[in-house]
């Protein structure tokens, strides 16, 4: 496994970052032995958000003390006025039972925070900075014009930004971009939201960026085994792999669901992060679960839709989510019909 260096802050971890957004979906105990067991295995970098309900909590629990001096942490803040930074910062530090936070995070922004401009946002990390409180400041993004125009500023030291090998052009190139800036770069959404099902062509395809760190979303004992196997033994970029890479980009490339949730909640009540990537899921994921009376009734709820597109103005990615959840409607009741099959 290779040791990335976070850009110019110097830090080093090996390739292979535990993302904390699922353990928020199991109890504490179950979570605290998860996250030590990734650090036994060799992980070192996780990351976690104030956004995240109780995610800070497990981390907490799992690495006070002695181990937290053995971890690189990273937490994220949603924050849109000093007061609420503030607050949000010493709420984590005080969940994460730590003293310091190595990667604070500008958590999903919409827009490049300045110092001068009028919001007093990055004055606050560099008065938390100052006081000890964190040591590097960082960011998050969707918007990959947000995010390079983030790089170019030079005010931040590092990016988190989603990348797997569904990426455009113009993401790979934000990848080369920060390392010609010196900006570490943590990969989100490795898997495109579950649509690539094969971790070790993830893996392999990111092993390819020395300066990058990709943080996987761990839920299950299963999923960490996974990918603490890839410590001792990272996969390579084989001819299989290439087949398969290359494939997943010609079917799944383009305007597709990633499902983050960003877009929620719904004053129709629809799930929208799972009703909109249904078709994908059926084909990619195969489960009953996907077409059981349950899902039927929260795919029904389509019909519901209010047409205010406030989903839409959401969306991170542009989406137009309602023409979106309208057609895999349409695809789920073919395939409920027997008209495609799955």
């Amino acid at each position: 496994m290779k040791t990335v260096v976070l850009g110019r802050t110097g830090v080093s971890v090996p390739q292979n970052g535990f993302g904390a957004l699922p353990i928020q979906r199991i109890s504490k105990p179950d979570a605290v032995r998860l996250l030590r067991r990734a650090f036994d295995g060799g992980m070192r970098f996780f990351d976690t958000a104030r956004a995240y309900s109780d995610s800070e909590e497990k981390v907490g629990e799992a690495f006070a003390g002695g181990l937290r001096d053995e971890i690189v942490l990273a937490t994220k803040t949603m924050a849109k006025t000093p007061a609420e930074f503030r607050e949000q910062l010493d709420t984590s530090l005080r969940l994460l039972k730590t003293d310091r936070i190595d990667f604070y995070q500008f958590h999903c922004v919409g827009r490049c925070w300045r110092p001068g401009d009028g919001s007093g946002m990055y004055e606050e990390m560099l008065a938390a900075k100052k006081a000890g409180k964190i040591l590097h400041v960082s960011v998050t993004a969707h918007l990959v014009a947000v995010a390079e125009e983030c790089v170019d500023s030079g005010l931040y030291e590092t990016l988190q930004f989603p990348f797997s090998y569904l990426a455009s052009e113009r993401e790979v190139a934000l990848v080369r971009r920060c390392e010609a800036a010196g900006v570490g770069f943590i990969a989100m959404k490795g898997l495109a939201g579950g649509l690539i099902t094969r971790s070790d062509a993830a893996m392999a395809y990111i092993a390819q960026f020395p300066n990058v760190v990709p943080i996987w979303g761990v839920q299950r004992e299963k999923e960490l085994d996974e990918w603490l196997s890839y410590m001792a033994d990272t996969p390579e970029t084989t001819p299989d792999r290439a087949a398969l890479i290359e494939a997943d980009r010609k079917e799944l490339s383009g305007s597709f669901c990633r499902g983050c949730g960003y877009c929620l909640p719904c004053p129709a009540g629809i799930k929208i992060n799972n009703c909109a990537r249904t078709s994908l899921m059926l084909r990619r994921a195969p489960s009953a679960n996907w077409l059981s009376p349950a899902w039927q009734a929260e795919m029904a709820k389509i019909e519901n839709c209010l047409d205010c597109r406030r989903c839409a103005s959401r969306c991170p990615y542009g989406l137009d989510t309602p023409a979106l959840l309208r057609a895999n409607l349409a695809d789920y009741r073919r395939v409920l019909a027997g008209e495609t099959a799955v």
